[in-house]
């Protein structure tokens, strides 16, 4: 009788789930974005939703979580109800975070549904014009002939930049230090007066620079080089074997979420992309559009989480 009891009880469930999934949504959405307006994270979401709501028939909302590199965030929704109402806005601190904080309250690579990447954008390593570099190669030989001297700036310790220039000075045996600050811009700030003398950077925020020769792009670090910047070679064609760190972002809900509702999102996000309006976003963005299925984002996560972790131990940053 208890079995039978029980077998009722999941079949209901199921049943509940299933005429659930197949309303949804009739009500806004929340996206939880851990990063502050007006970031990178936060552009991307603005190219995109408006098109994804109209075609969803309901609004999306950014809610705004920035706090320890995203972990508030991601603990908000991992531990929301999986109804597909609340979403994260994911970002790399999914692949790296679990490995520089000591204590996480929620595990990227169990706690979450991936529903699809949603952009790709490439790094970029920029120096001051005043430096006396105008390639990876001279860059490194200037490095080498002053170890400690050169500095770098991110927009903290952890971030994806962070670890992109980490990378760098590991594949190369670089000794430059590193200068964190709080945000991007003030870190963008700097280097624009040359002190400190160089940073990675996300393409979008680096490129007004670029372009007005404020700083010198020396290589792009993806695996192709960017449209948007057709004369600068990637790292590994500047000549650092291997080397490929992009920052990448996509969409998740809580585990558990119904497939049908994960799967109704995955379908109306392919669409969105397809719309002109967003493609010319992205176009002006910097962004490369990159709709996955959620076991081809589940596995990025998975990836990542192995390389950064290893760039982590080979760099020697401690947990925070």
């Amino acid at each position: 009788m208890k079995i039978l009891r029980c077998l009722s009880v999941v079949f209901g469930l199921l049943v509940a789930a299933s005429a659930g999934a197949q309303t949804y949504p009739d009500k806004p959405i929340r996206v939880v974005n851990g990063f502050g307006p007006g970031g990178g994270t936060d552009l991307l979401l603005r190219a995109l939703l408006p098109k994804l709501g109209e075609i969803l028939g309901q609004q999306l909302i950014i809610d705004y979580r920035p706090a320890a590199g995203g972990n508030l965030a991601m603990d908000i929704v991992a531990k929301a109800a999986p109804d597909g109402y609340t979403l994260l806005m994911g970002s790399p601190g999914l692949a790296i975070n679990r490995s520089l904080y000591r204590d996480i309250a929620f595990n990227p690579l169990k706690d979450y549904a991936p529903i699809s990447l949603i952009g790709i954008v490439q790094n970029v390593l920029v120096v001051h014009p005043s430096l006396p570099a105008n390639s990876v190669a001279e860059l490194v030989a200037l490095v080498k002939k002053q170890p400690g001297k050169l500095n770098y700036a991110s927009p903290g310790a952890g971030t994806s930049l962070h670890l992109s220039a980490e990378l760098f000075k590991v594949a190369e045996g670089l000794d430059i230090v590193h200068v964190p600050y709080k945000g991007g811009a003030p870190a963008v700030n700097d280097v624009l007066t040359g002190k400190p003398e160089m940073m990675f950077n996300v393409l979008p925020s680096a490129l007004p620079h670029i372009q007005a020769g404020k700083v010198r792009a020396l290589a792009v670090t993806g695996t192709q080089r960017a449209a948007v910047l057709p004369d600068v070679p990637t790292m590994q064609q500047a000549g650092v074997a291997n080397y490929s760190a992009i920052t990448w972002n996509g969409l998740l809900a809580p585990a558990g979420t119904p497939r049908p509702i994960v799967d109704r999102l995955h379908a109306a996000i392919a669409q969105a992309m397809k719309d002109p309006s967003v493609q010319e976003n992205y176009a002006r963005l910097g962004q490369e559009q990159a709709v996955s299925t959620p076991e081809e984002f589940a596995k990025l996560i998975a990836d990542e989480t192995v390389k950064w972790s290893s760039v982590i131990k080979a760099a020697r940053i401690e947990q925070q």
